[in-house]
């Protein structure tokens, strides 16, 4: 288990278990010396876990973005760099569990405030420094709460201030315009795939209530968790049996001998393919960053999840079920 993983961990047990948390003074201090990262108090009258989750996402940064009290030189705005990506680590879990509307409109707001406060103190380094943890938490490939859906908002919102220099923007739209494919709430896009034994498919004529879309590589060590963590879950094999879900096994790269010498590893009640047109990869259907990824479909092939962490899966299945 690599840090990134023990610290979101770690926050978000914090988050279950506090819920709120102390609030810090602002008094000033001395450059040399760092403050604990300023906490949100909510009020009793946010009663429910959405009305919390609401409330800390509009104050979360108010007293850390606060321009006049500390340098830059060896902190960022008072604050170490550790207890900096703790906070960045606890936000991203906290977007993570609110509604998609109120997290992009969070991450839209961050880039306000940290616009006016480069504008008021200068800076730079702090406004970077929580950029570029952004970045990390909310779109690297390995990050246990990455979102391509509020990270669209994001660098949308990003790309059309003056934190970044020109020469990001660029990457920064192209960002964004890649993260537009099959977002949460849309359609997903369809395309054709080959079995082994020859016959071809589309992802639509794949007909469940529920379709687990599961980008993967023969051989891929985290893939094979992935297939064991499925299998291992019988009330899964019992909705295959019944019709009631689909997981549709997708191989989108070149070397299709040595997928054809991995069949065996997949489950024969699965939909294992290969895309013959390299069409996924080549004309970015979707966007997949790194092997595995997976997505959640629902019958009308709406996307629910968007290449989002095995755990996040596992975790809706299991409340779909316990739901029922």
């Amino acid at each position: 288990m690599n840090s990134l993983v023990r610290r979101i961990i770690l926050i978000s047990a914090i988050v279950l278990v506090c819920g709120s948390c102390r609030q810090t003074g602002s008094s000033h201090k001395p450059e040399s010396q760092t403050r604990p990262f300023p906490q949100v108090q909510v009020p009793t009258i946010c009663s429910t876990q959405e009305e919390r989750h609401a409330y800390i996402l509009d104050h979360f940064w108010d007293g850390f973005l606060k321009p006049g009290l500390y340098s830059d030189t060896l902190v960022f705005s008072g604050v170490s760099g550790e207890e900096l990506e703790s906070a960045v680590g606890l936000y991203t879990t906290i977007l993570g569990q609110a509604s998609l509307p109120e997290a992009r409109k969070s991450v839209v707001t961050l880039v306000s405030k940290l616009e006016a406060f480069r504008a008021a103190d200068s800076l730079s380094t702090t406004t970077q420094k929580v950029i570029d943890l952004m970045d990390r938490y909310l779109y690297d490939p390995n990050s246990p709460v990455r979102d391509e859906d509020i990270y669209m908002s994001f660098v949308e919102k990003l790309a059309s201030t003056s934190l970044v220099p020109e020469s990001r923007k660029a990457g920064y739209r192209h960002d964004a315009q890649m993260c537009a494919l099959n977002q949460r709430g849309t359609k997903a896009a369809d395309f054709v795939f080959k079995q082994m034994d020859g016959r071809t498919r589309t992802l639509y004529s794949v007909k469940a209530p529920l379709t687990i879309l599961f980008f993967s590589n023969p051989g891929c060590p985290s893939c094979r968790e992935i297939i064991e963590s499925l299998m291992a879950r019988m009330y899964l094999v019992d909705m295959i049996e019944r019709g009631e879900l689909a997981i549709v096994n997708v191989y989108i790269d070149e070397e299709i001998d040595k997928w054809k010498e991995y069949q065996e590893a997949y489950p024969t009640s699965w939909f294992n393919g290969y895309d013959p047109t390299f069409t996924i990869r080549q004309d970015l259907t979707y966007n997949v960053r790194a092997i595995p990824s997976l997505y959640v479909l629902d019958e009308q092939k709406n996307v629910i999840l968007k290449d989002a962490p095995q755990e996040k899966v596992l975790e809706m299945l299991d409340n779909l079920v316990t739901a029922q």
